[in-house]
Order: C-alpha cells, then structure tokens, then sequence
C-alpha cells in the first residue's frame, strides 16, 4: 500500500483531513491500538502545532515537505518503531521527558516507584540534611528528576552505565530545572561513584527480563529498545543480585532500596534479599494486584506507613 506521499492525485487534494483519514485508516488495518490518536500526534508533531488545532486546519492543503516529512514517521510506525520515539518524548508522572532510542520508554507502572520514594521520604521527616538519593540506571533521568523535583531537599546522584542514556538525562533534567541537584555518574552499578559515599535511598528500574522472555517480547520493544535495559540474563536477576550485594555497602543506616522488577521474578529478588545483610520490607503491588516493587532496608528498624519488616507476611 502506497503512503499519502506517494498517491498520484494533485497535491492539493492532500489537505490535513484527508491525511488525518488515510493514515487512521493505515493503522487500522495494521492493528494499532489508537490508530486515530496516533495518526493525530504525528501530524501535529510534524506541523509544529497542537494536536487540537488540526482540526482548524482540516481543509487547508497539506504541502509537498509535510506530507514527506509525515509519510516517513507514517512508515517507521507502520513497521513497528515505537510511538514514543517517533515523537522524541513521552509523559511520566505528569512530566514531559526527552526519550531517544538510547533509553527505556517510561512505562506506567513505573510511577509507583516515586510514589514508594515519596512515602519513604515523608516518613523520614528529616528538616535540615538534604536527603541523599542514587537512581541507578537512570536512562532517560525519569526518577532522578521526579525525585530532585518533588523532593525539593534532596541531592540526586543519576548513574548509567551509557553515556548516551546520561546525556538524554542530564537535558531532561535541565528541561525540569533540576540539573543543579543531580550529579551525573557513568558507571557500571556503583563502580564509579565515590566509595566513601552513601545514600537515604536507592531507587532502580533495573533490566529484569530474562534471556527466554526477551524473544517472546512483541517486536516494538524487542527490536527497539536498548538490549542493555532490558536482558536480566537467564533468571532476570543478574543486574539484581549485584544491586542489592552493592546496595548493602551503599545505604546508611534505615536507608531504603527500591527496585522495579517483574511480577513473574518477585519470589526470586525477595530470596535474594533475605540472603542479603538486608531487610526485606513489604512487596508493593501495581495496578492490577502484581508483586512490582521490591523493598529492602539497611538496619533493623521497621518503616512507617505500613511497610512491614524481614520475615513478616506481605
């Protein structure tokens, strides 16, 4: 099938509404979810204007370099290139965020782990010492800025083992004028940060699916998305084992370490925890009712708010 650029009527007949048309109709047939809200967003994203005002625009001509310039995020789309990277950024907890092939899409269920941080961080009632706070594997920054954001006393030390996933971190966090809080690591886990230093907190999205599961990934993440993110090797936990191994050096005393992994893994990361000089804390759960976020804490003393201590049931 030919895209709109390619159709042999006059350019003229090519107006916004006619594009809209065609392209909902594109996606349809091959399967996308929204076709007509993608379809939108693209337009608009090419057009440099809102989405709503398309609408204004529906009669008006579309010019030969829009319709070129839309018919090749039309096809990258159709072959399977994530929306989100099509239009370079992408909403989390209520935030735009710069996203590049060099990061993780920002996914829903990710949120709950600034809303963990956010309750730890209240409970801590502390009003004079900065709270101190590693997101290891930053990628594109998205729980470094949320917590320098919503955390307005806190020092934000961002680590990412890419340089490329740090430089996409450090503009979002400009962006959200919060680069002046963070501090920017390239390393692998916590090699390269300053032995001497330790953290409140340490939140995570560390990569979690196992070598099996990647092939069964649809095409849109697997052939996408950066493999260094995703592959957790043969059980999902190889990055995991060595995170809490580091975090237990790394975490002061009643300091708290929050990774997001799959619900299919909980059972596996929780072991792994109670084989830790750590304390296994409660187990929070999405949206759905899914095992999402594993907690740990550095010392004996039961957090606040409901989180229960090693050995309790969850």
């Amino acid at each position: 099938m030919s895209t709109p650029a390619e159709a042999k009527p006059d350019s003229d007949a090519w107006t916004i509404g006619r594009l809209l048309n065609w392209t909902t109709d594109f996606f349809q047939q091959r399967g996308l979810d929204s076709p007509r809200l993608e379809a939108e967003v693209l337009l608009a994203h090419c057009r440099g204007c809102q989405r709503i005002l398309l609408y204004t625009a529906f009669d008006e001509p579309a010019s030969e370099e829009l319709r070129e310039k839309f018919r090749g995020l039309v096809r990258e789309r159709a072959a399977g290139k994530p929306f989100a990277y099509l239009v370079g950024k992408r909403e989390f907890y209520s935030l735009d965020f710069e996203v590049t092939p060099d990061v993780l899409i920002p996914r829903p269920e990710t949120e709950l782990l600034v809303v963990a941080l956010l309750d730890h961080a209240r409970g801590q009632g502390r009003a004079k010492d900065p709270l101190t706070i590693a997101d290891v594997g930053t990628g594109s920054g998205i729980l470094a800025v949320c917590a320098a954001k919503y955390l307005k006393a806190s020092l934000v030390t961002a680590i990412d083992i890419s340089p490329k996933a740090l430089a996409v971190a450090e503009r979002n966090a400009a962006k959200h004028q919060v680069a002046e809080r963070i501090e920017f690591v390239e390393s692998d886990l916590f090699a390269a940060v300053k032995p001497s230093e330790t953290f409140d907190f340490i939140v995570s999205n560390p990569p979690y699916i196992t070598t099996a599961e990647l092939a069964e990934l649809d095409k849109t993440v697997r052939d996408f998305e950066p493999m260094l993110a995703l592959d957790g090797g043969a059980e999902g936990t190889t990055v995991v084992e060595r995170l809490i191994a580091e975090a237990a050096t790394r975490l002061r005393p009643g300091g708290v370490l929050m990774m997001e992994i799959s619900p299919m893994i909980a059972s596996r990361v929780e072991k792994l925890v109670d084989d830790s000089p750590l304390e296994l804390l409660e187990t929070l759960k999405d949206l759905e009712g899914h095992a999402r976020i594993v907690q740990a804490q550095n010392g004996e003393h039961a957090m606040k708010g409901g989180q229960v201590a090693k050995g309790e049931s969850t």
